[in-house]
């Protein structure tokens, strides 16, 4: 029940104009940052793993940054939801538009790392062309089916599950339908090796290059970043990255751990640094964080 409240109150939030959805985001992550304190551990650990040259009181004003942009993501993501496509397009500015249009019907997968406005790319791709995607079951069940109709809401599109594997999203590509793949997180090295992250070596997903070379896809790179204010958002393509994949799964996670870091560096409040992307750990160490 608490959780129909609560999206009944989110519900009334997005008539809210968005220069005030703004204020509130920044207002509950400070709240957030003061209150999560496990997360906030985990937060501090990354960025001290990932920046150890930075000193700790630019690091606790990295992490507040964080926070307040976290919150944003979450609560601006009620215009995705609800809000009208003519609304939801008024806010994005988009550039590199021409890299997408090139692969929009084609086998290809737009890379999506975890910035806060990951989100936002989406829906835009979404009103666009239909895609194919994964997705991780909530606790409620009612948040899963929300979550899903909500990230369907334009057009026609395919959502997963990861229990269901590689099938479903290959076929989709095949189809000529992209693939929205975030592949920045730690999911343990069954289908991946340990690759450098900022210099640590992190469990990193390998499967990239597989896809790519079963379907002939095209790897575009696709991040939104939040602008200050009531500005709303840019949406960056980046150019398909050319001999990629180059035969070497090593080399080719090696490129998009590298990419990856470049863009980070460009914005690092917008990364997701809350997520346990150290966990795992190469035999002999120990994890990072206590549990």
């Amino acid at each position: 029940m608490s959780a129909r409240i609560g999206v009944f109150i989110f519900w009334l939030m997005h008539f809210l104009p968005f220069r005030v959805l703004v204020a509130i985001g920044n207002g509950l992550g400070i709240v957030l940052y003061l209150l999560a304190a496990e997360r906030r551990f985990v937060g501090s650990v990354n960025l001290k793993l990932c920046f150890p040259e930075m000193s700790d009181k630019a690091r606790s004003k990295l992490l507040r940054e964080h926070f307040k942009m976290f919150t944003r993501g979450l609560i601006e993501r009620i215009i995705l939801w609800w809000g009208s496509a003519e609304r939801i397009n008024s806010l994005i500015r988009v550039e590199g538009v021409e890299h997408f249009e090139a692969i929009k019907d084609k086998p290809s997968i737009l890379l999506t790392p975890h910035f806060v406005g990951m989100d936002v790319g989406g829906q835009w791709v979404a009103q666009r062309t239909n895609t194919v995607c994964m997705y991780a079951n909530q606790k409620s069940q009612y948040m899963t089916e929300l979550l899903l109709n909500k990230r369907a809401r334009f057009g026609q599109q395919r959502l997963s599950s990861r229990a269901q594997g590689l099938r479903p999203i290959l076929k989709g590509m095949r189809e000529g339908m992209p693939f929205i793949y975030p592949t920045d997180q730690d999911q343990g090295i069954k289908d991946g090796a340990f690759i450098p992250f900022f210099g640590v070596p992190a469990a990193t997903m390998t499967s990239l290059p597989r896809i790519a070379q079963m379907t002939g896809a095209k790897i575009v790179p696709c991040i939104t970043r939040l602008l200050p204010g009531g500005k709303g958002y840019v949406l960056t393509f980046y150019p398909a990255w050319e001999n990629y994949p180059s035969g070497d799964d090593i080399a080719d996670a090696r490129r998009m751990n590298e990419f990856l870091e470049q863009r980070i560096l460009e914005m690092p409040e917008q990364y997701f640094w809350l997520h346990k992307r150290f966990k795992t750990r190469p035999e002999g160490e120990t994890s990072p964080y206590p549990n």
